[in-house]
């Protein structure tokens, strides 16, 4: 369980993960030992799971974001578990949902440009044995950039 001062330590290292114990401590009005033994419980209990860096995608190049929706036209394990290794080899997707509905998957994918996002989806995507249909939406602007999790 967690209670009111782990779940501002989560929202304080989601905002800046860089903190030290010695401002953490400061924030929660704990001691430093206290906040670092706290922070160590929620990364060994799997709260906390990696530290990364949030790149700019327009400074590597990456003008396009795009939301792809790919339905298969036949559903079985070997074909969920192909499609999913294709998704993981590619680094221009970057996440991917299954889900209810029409579409079997939605991949979020960023590429240098239009000819990048086309090339993705009719030689990579729609060639895969098990695709039937995908559908793609292309972002025009993120005016809600990714948020921390509520704590």
């Amino acid at each position: 369980m967690l209670d009111d001062t782990d779940k501002r330590l989560l929202a304080a290292l989601q905002t800046n993960c860089h903190l030290t114990t010695q401002e953490l401590s400061e924030l929660l009005n704990l001691s430093a030992s206290q906040a670092g033994r706290r922070r160590q419980r929620l990364e060994a209990d799997g709260y906390i799971r990696n530290y990364a860096a949030k790149l700019d995608p327009a400074r590597l190049g990456l003008s396009v974001q795009a939301f792809v929706q790919v339905q298969l036209g036949t559903h079985g394990p070997e074909q969920s578990q192909s499609f999913a290794r294709l998704v993981n080899l590619r680094p221009e997707i970057t996440s991917a949902w299954t889900l209810t509905g029409d579409a079997d998957y939605l991949l979020r994918v960023y590429c240098e440009d239009l000819t990048a996002l086309n090339s993705l989806i009719h030689e990579v995507l729609l060639r895969h044995e098990a695709v039937s249909r995908v559908q793609s939406q292309i972002v025009m602007d993120q005016f809600k950039q990714d948020a921390p999790l509520p704590t």
